[in-house]
């Protein structure tokens, strides 16, 4: 139960923080969305605009964040503000300053304010893994080695030692996901547009052409996303025997996620190739998150895209 809680959302105007906002406004919480954009478009859309606080913040601005944590009694904080994989390689030093000094910023309130702050949950990545011929069998699990190949992903492997030792010497508790790709209604930027242009473009009877066929995706229908946070967020401090947890949906290839297109929209014209090569590992085992947080994903792939298609005709 919330309690009459408060969580603050980091980046919660975006895709992902407007459909966190939802999800923990349906277990009870009070929710506050801080953002540099106040754009609620997303939140609108979700039906859910009136019942959050917007607040314009920048999680670069240690001090900003601590005053919004104080003055909206926010007893946990949803840390998903970042810039994206398709952002981080044009911009590396506001890379460095969103996702590593902003990520600090908000261990460094939940260290300030440690008798009213009870737990951080922020949003790392599969992209911490390796690339794909690192491994020797899949799924992979926590245990195995993290060496990502971009900055994006090393901005997140950096966090989880912050992570680390913040809990370790300040006593801060944290708990870090290890997510998927993200897909849904209303996703408007991100290194996964094409799989935006995937389902939307056959929805709209338009032909699409993609590439990285063959290559394999744990793909997350935004509901899960989102609950994966919820879980994290209200899991006993008991039940956590990690600090990091891999969350994830259904891995399958681009082609096979054709297919499944093709099976709910059966004139969709899709043309897929297997040229260009995808950076992240995506099949993930996440049992840990299921045994210890109770995630469990609703969506399967034909029901995501299926949704996905009727909110679009919506």
């Amino acid at each position: 139960m919330a309690d009459d809680q408060t969580v603050l959302i980091t980046g919660g105007t975006g895709f992902i923080g407007s459909y966190s906002c939802r999800a923990l406004l349906k277990e009870g919480f009070d929710v506050v969305a801080y953002d540099t954009s106040t754009d609620t478009s997303i939140l609108e859309a979700l039906g859910v605009a009136n019942d959050v606080e917007v607040v314009k913040g920048d999680v670069t601005d240690p001090l900003d964040i601590v005053r919004t944590t104080q003055r909206t009694g926010s007893s946990l904080i949803l840390h998903l503000a970042a810039l994206l994989a398709d952002a981080v390689p044009a911009n590396p030093r506001v890379g460095i300053d969103v996702n590593i000094c902003g990520t600090n910023s908000v261990f460094e309130t939940s260290r300030i304010l440690d008798e009213t702050v009870e737990r951080v949950v922020w949003a790392s990545s599969a992209a911490v893994y390796a690339p794909p011929n690192r491994y020797q069998q899949f799924p992979v699990t926590e245990a195995e080695l993290t060496q990502p190949d971009s900055l994006y992903g090393a901005t997140k492997a950096y966090n989880e030692s912050q992570a680390n030792t913040y809990a370790s010497e300040y006593d801060v508790t944290t708990v870090g996901l290890r997510l998927g790709l993200a897909y849904g209604p209303y996703r408007q930027r991100g290194a996964a547009t094409f799989v935006r242009d995937l389902i939307e473009q056959p929805a709209r009877g338009k032909p699409v052409s993609v590439e990285y066929g063959d290559q394999y995706i744990n793909w997350q229908y935004i509901a899960d996303f989102a609950q994966a946070f919820v879980c994290a967020l209200t899991a006993p401090e008991s039940a956590l025997s990690q600090r990091v947890y891999n969350a994830g949906g259904e891995a399958s290839t681009i082609s096979e996620m054709a297919d499944v297109v093709r099976s709910v929209l059966p004139d969709a014209d899709i043309t897929v190739s297997n040229e260009g090569k995808l950076p992240w590992t995506q099949r993930i085992d996440d049992s840990a998150a299921r045994a210890d947080l109770g995630y469990a994903p609703e969506y399967g792939l034909e029901e995501g895209v299926r949704t996905y298609v009727e909110t679009l005709r919506e």
